[in-house]
């Protein structure tokens, strides 16, 4: 049996795999010809001759597709489906008198099935079908995503601030780069890995974003790196992970500052050496993705202190980006928010608008959630608005007096001038809704005495606050 010559084809998009191709075939004169055809089409391909050899080359290369015949001399190839087919696509080969086997050999999972001698043109050919079929399923979550993309909120905003954003993605986005995104919550830090990904070469390939503060430290290695069959209860197949899936694309990992001392290490042997294991694997995996971080923690302070590693910090800050917060972007909240009011308009035939007295709240307000709580507003004055066209203040239902607490820092916002007594009411009134100050801890804050906290927490009781509100000792 013999492979006939054909002219060497064009590499087709299938072809551009780092992997290589696995021929499991026991006649060695065949098995040559076959390898040197795949070889002369633009394939990287290795050839086997029995079947205990296939098992140990895919472990250790991790083929993109298996060429197998169906007898080997130590091995019915059908036995080996099962196993194979959970790796990668099998192409099963059989004599003239076999075809029932290669009908079983379909049931069994098989891609495909060709019949020796093969046609060089229809190996090639039935090999880019494998492949191409295999990048669709690999794609699947990767549509998803894009079809989900076009439905998110759009990078909004003319602001300076906001322009030195868009600025700095052009200049990032062409590189490889890790980049690190910081900001406050609810800043947009994803809308912006997005776009540096979309505005990459990576583009056209996948985008998947983790976010590391969810997920059970196991569970987060297995989402990232995968996991194979038996690593541990409940795993009774090969998962790839996120890294895979997204190969040649952009990989994001949101709240990056929860991650655990050992995860960090692991993600820092990605970025160093550009390989992965899987979860109970043994080979080492290229890691053919760009890394793009997020975090509103403060990733120095963090490694000063010893919770962040700082070797890792240098690795994702090669490029920072600083998101602004919504309080800096002047007129960029009420663009947000119109952009809202038009893709959240639940009430069909109302042109919904924001009247004089929902702007002045929309501006005076600090916005501490940012462009997430700016969101949730627009929708909840919809909803409350009902049939009426104009959203008023009231429905937009903001206290012009919010407070914005990060760590110990307390930072009041008015949207008028206040009195020095509603000042000092309203400081009191964020204490007790921390709820672990008392009344002697708030006199130590105040730099007052305790018979000036309990006059002012008499004057609240008068005024009618609600008497849960004080500490125990009030």
């Amino acid at each position: 049996m013999a492979i006939e010559t054909a002219r060497a084809s064009a590499v087709s998009p299938a072809r551009r795999t780092s992997k290589p191709i696995l021929l499991v075939e026991d006649d060695a004169t065949l098995n040559r010809l076959i390898i040197g055809q795949l070889e002369r089409a633009g394939f990287t391909a290795r050839g086997v001759l029995r079947a205990k050899d296939a098992m140990s080359a895919v472990r250790e290369d991790e083929p993109a597709l298996v060429l197998l015949d169906i007898r080997l001399p130590d091995a019915n190839g059908l036995d080996l489906l099962a196993e194979l087919t959970q790796h990668c696509p099998v192409i099963v080969l059989t004599a003239h008198g076999a075809i029932d086997q290669a009908v079983r050999a379909l049931k069994l999972g098989a891609h495909d099935y060709l019949t020796k001698p093969v046609r060089a043109e229809e190996l090639e050919l039935a090999i880019d079908r494998a492949l191409d079929h295999a990048q669709l399923r690999r794609d699947g979550a990767f549509l998803k995503d894009q079809l989900q993309s076009l439905t998110t909120t759009s990078m909004i905003g003319s602001s300076p601030a906001f322009g030195e954003v868009r600025r700095q993605i052009e200049l990032f986005a062409p590189t490889d780069a890790t980049v690190l995104v910081l900001g406050e919550s609810g800043v947009g830090k994803e809308l912006v890995a997005r776009a540096i990904h979309d505005s990459s070469p990576r583009a056209g390939a996948s985008y998947v974003a983790i976010d590391c503060s969810t997920l059970h430290e196991n569970l987060f290695e297995s989402e990232l790196f995968g996991h194979e069959r038996g690593a541990f209860t409940g795993a009774d197949r090969r998962k790839l992970g996120l890294i895979e899936v997204a190969e040649g694309g952009t990989v994001f990992l949101d709240e990056i500052g929860e991650l655990s001392a050992s995860l960090q290490a692991k993600l820092l042997r990605v970025l160093e050496l550009g390989t992965f294991r899987r979860v109970g694997g043994v080979s080492d995996l290229k890691a053919n993705v760009r890394f793009v971080a997020a975090t509103n923690r403060d990733l120095v302070a963090m490694s000063r202190e010893g919770r962040f590693r700082t070797d890792l910090y240098y690795r994702l800050s090669r490029f920072v980006l600083n998101v602004p917060p919504l309080r800096e972007r002047g007129d960029d909240v009420m663009e947000i928010a119109q952009h809202f009011l038009k893709t959240r308009n639940f009430n069909r035939g109302i042109e919904k608008v924001l009247d004089s007295s929902a702007v002045a709240a929309i501006r005076a307000y600090s916005w501490p959630g940012n462009v997430r709580e700016l969101k949730n507003v627009i929708e909840r004055a919809v909803v409350l608005s009902a049939q009426n066209r104009a959203i008023r203040a009231s429905e937009i239902g903001l206290d012009p007096r919010k407070v914005i607490q990060q760590g110990n820092a307390i930072e009041f916002s008015f949207g008028y001038l206040p009195t020095i007594e509603e000042v000092q009411n309203y400081y009191v009134d964020t204490l007790l809704r921390r709820g672990n100050f008392s009344r002697a801890r708030i006199a130590e804050v105040l730099d007052i005495s305790e018979r000036s906290v309990y006059r002012i927490l008499q004057q609240r009781r008068e005024a009618g606050a609600s008497p849960e509100d004080e500490p125990e000792n009030a």
